[in-house]
């Protein structure tokens, strides 16, 4: 079993999902999103998902894209990467995930990029553009480190689709609770829910919810019938209003929503 389905079995042992908490790594400067992360982790994240900036991030929302943009025009190197995520590590005993597009990750080279990542105490991949039958080589990095790769599925994909991400990802299945860009939405898609269901019948260990989620009643509903929730938007928002301090607010209040009668029920 992967760290990261280590740490969603035991949110489920505490009658809880899982709370993925998402920040760009660099922004507002290095240093501070190494704290940042920290500051997750400290306040009840159970697992880390950072993002290296890219320069055309078609997933992302607009409070992301200004995050990243801030963190490249300040001088964000792959290196930088890296840095983070070892210190990170060394600091909490949380699994960090990074959340790349696959350019990058080709540009840097797969098996240095995956074993750069591991000696830095990584997790794994999320790969958000990426197909698992266009990522062999990727799956076969992560199979000789041990990396978790993270595969997405949306409610547009076929039953054959979900079959091929099932047996492709490690960890958990990030489950798109909405078709288009990141951000906070009033309402969660209701899609997400039917979607969690499919890939349970395909096989699907974990899944974890994420795109839209920004309050604590919403992280709750999504426990409800998912393995946990992704936070992406509201975190950097918390960080860019009101520092490190409104951070550790924001991600108290979002921990509140996770714990679940659904697991409480199977314990």
């Amino acid at each position: 079993m992967s760290r990261v389905e280590d740490t969603i079995a035991k949110a489920h042992n505490e009658g809880r999902g899982a709370f993925v908490g998402y920040l760009p790594v660099g922004y507002p400067d290095l240093e501070t999103s190494i704290q940042a992360a920290i500051t997750l982790a400290r306040n009840g994240v159970d697992i880390i998902e950072i993002g290296p900036p890219y320069s055309d991030p078609v997933m992302d929302g607009l409070i992301i894209q200004e995050a990243t943009q801030h963190a490249l025009a300040a001088g964000f190197k792959m290196r930088d990467l890296f840095t983070a995520v070892k210190a990170i590590t060394d600091a909490v005993d949380v699994p960090v995930l990074v959340m790349t597009y696959w350019n990058p990750v080709l540009q840097y080279g797969v098996d240095r990029y995956a074993d750069d990542l591991l000696a830095a105490g990584g997790a794994g991949l999320i790969t958000p553009d990426i197909t698992p039958e266009a990522a062999g080589e990727w799956i076969a990095a992560s199979e000789r480190t041990g990396l978790d790769r993270v595969f997405l599925a949306a409610p547009t994909s076929t039953d054959e689709r979900l079959d091929l991400v099932v047996a492709s990802s490690t960890g958990f299945v990030y489950t798109v609770s909405t078709m288009g860009i990141t951000g906070e939405r009033a309402e969660l898609d209701r899609a997400a829910r039917v979607l969690v269901e499919r890939l349970k019948a395909h096989g699907a260990t974990n899944t974890c919810v994420g795109i839209g989620i920004s309050n604590a009643e919403q992280v709750n509903g999504v426990a409800e019938y998912a393995d946990g929730a992704i936070v992406g938007t509201a975190l950097v928002r918390a960080l860019r209003d009101g520092g490190l301090d409104r951070l550790a607010e924001v991600t108290r209040s979002l921990a509140a929503g996770t714990p679940s009668a659904q697991f409480s029920l199977d314990n």
